[in-house]
C-alpha cells in the first residue's frame, strides 16, 4: 500500500510536548497545517500557547508564519491520549521522553489507530529505530525524525530507518520533511547519536580536554568556534570547507599536502572523563562566560542570530 501524498498531508499528530514537541507544533501550525497535541502534564495547554507566543514572531520574521498567532491556535487541539492524538493524523510525530519503555507503549497505542498508509516519526536522538519498533503491528511505517533543537528555527531532520523499516517509508519522511520546509538528511545506518550529534559530541569531547589542561579557558574555546570554524560550517560542512583549504587543487590536494598533519592532531586529541572536578571546571566557566544574562535573554541571542543567520544562508543551494 502506497502511503498518503504528501501534497493530502493536513493533520499532524504530536505526541508530547515539552521542548521538542512544542516546537514542532509551532512549525507544523506555521505551514498552515492542523496540531492535535497530547502529553499528560494538566499544563500543557498553557505551556504549549506560552511557548507559540515566544515562537511566533521569529516564525514571522522568518517568512513561514503568515497566519496569525490567534488563527494558527484555531487549529490547535489538545488531547488526552496518544491514540486521540493520532486518530485523524495524517502524519504523527513522537516526541515522548527518552524512555525506551515509554516510547514502545505510546507507538504501539499510535500504530493501532493509525491508518496503514501514515508514517510515523520519532523524534528520538538515543533509540534505534529497531528497538522501538518491537511491539508494533505496521513496524514497516516507523522512521526516526530526529529534529535539531528548536526544530522551529533549525532546518536539520535526521531521518532513519530500522531493521523492518520500508525504504519507501524513508524516502516518504524525507520527501515531507522538505516538503514542510525542513532540510531532511538520510541517516543509512543505526548507530548512537545518529550522525550530527555524534560530530558535536566529538567536538565537544576535545573541547573540554583542552580546557582541562588549561590550554584554553570556556569562553576561549566557546570563541574559538563561534568566531572562528562555526562561521563557515554555517555555510558548508567539513568536506566541502577543507575541500577549499586544499585551494585550486580541492580536496585531494588537502589530503596530500595536510593530511599528515591532520593526522598528528587526530593522534594528539584527548579522551577525557567527566570526572566531578572537570564538571566544576566546566561549570564554573559557563557561569563565568554568561555572567548575569538570564537564560531567557540566552535564548532570545540565540535565536536572534539564528534568524540573521538563517536569512543570510537561504538561498546557498
Amino acid at each position: 500500500m502506497p502511503f498518503i501524498a504528501h501534497e493530502a498531508v493536513k493533520t499532524i499528530g504530536i505526541v508530547g510536548a515539552g521542548t521538542i514537541g512544542s516546537s514542532w507544533a509551532a512549525w507544523f501550525l506555521a505551514r498552515g497545517l492542523k496540531v492535535r497535541l497530547t502529553d499528560p502534564s494538566p499544563a500543557t495547554p498553557e505551556l504549549v500557547r506560552t511557548y507559540l507566543e515566544g515562537a511566533w514572531p521569529a516564525l514571522r520574521q522568518l517568512g513561514v508564519a503568515h497566519a496569525t498567532l490567534e488563527q494558527a491556535a484555531s487549529r490547535l487541539s489538545f488531547h488526552a491520549s496518544a491514540a486521540e492524538a493520532a486518530t485523524g493524523a495524517d502524519f504523527v510525530q513522537e516526541s515522548a521522553p527518552e524512555r525506551a519503555a515509554i516510547k514502545q507503549a505510546l507507538l504501539e497505542e499510535i500504530d493501532a489507530v493509525l491508518p496503514p498508509d501514515r508514517v510515523i516519526a520519532s523524534s528520538t536522538s538515543g533509540f534505534g529505530v529497531t528497538e522501538m519498533q518491537a511491539e508494533m503491528r505496521e513496524p514497516q511505517r516507523l522512521v526516526v525524525g530526529h529534529p535539531f533543537n528548536p526544530p522551529h528555527l533549525i532546518p536539520l531532520v535526521e531521518v532513519v530507518g530500522g531493521g523492518r523499516t520500508s525504504e519507501a517509508a524513508v524516502q516518504w519522511a524525507i520527501a515531507f520533511y522538505n516538503h514542510v520546509g525542513k532540510r531532511a538528511i538520510h541517516v543509512r545506518k543505526e548507530v548512537p547519536g545518529h550522525i550530527a550529534n555524534r560530530l558535536q559530541a566529538a567536538l565537544w569531547r576535545e573541547a573540554l580536554h583542552l580546557v582541562q589542561e588549561g590550554v584554553g579557558s570556556v569562553d576561549d574555546v566557546d570563541a574559538a568556534i563561534a568566531y572562528g570554524p562555526g562561521l563557515r560550517w554555517a555555510v558548508m560542512g567539513p568536506h566541502l570547507t577543507f575541500h577549499l583549504a586544499g585551494g585550486k587543487g580541492g580536496m585531494a590536494h588537502f589530503f596530500d599536502h595536510l593530511g599528515p598533519n591532520v593526522e598528528k592532531w587526530w593522534a594528539d586529541l584527548g579522551t577525557p572523563l567527566i570526572t566531578p572536578e572537570l564538571r566544576d571546571l566546566i561549570v564554573g566557566g559557563v557561569d563565568e562566560e554568561i555572567g548575569d544574562r538570564s537564560y531567557e535573554e540566552l535564548v532570545e541571542q540565540r535565536d536572534q542570530t539564528l534568524l540573521r543567520v538563517l536569512a543570510a544562508t537561504a538561498k546557498r543551494e
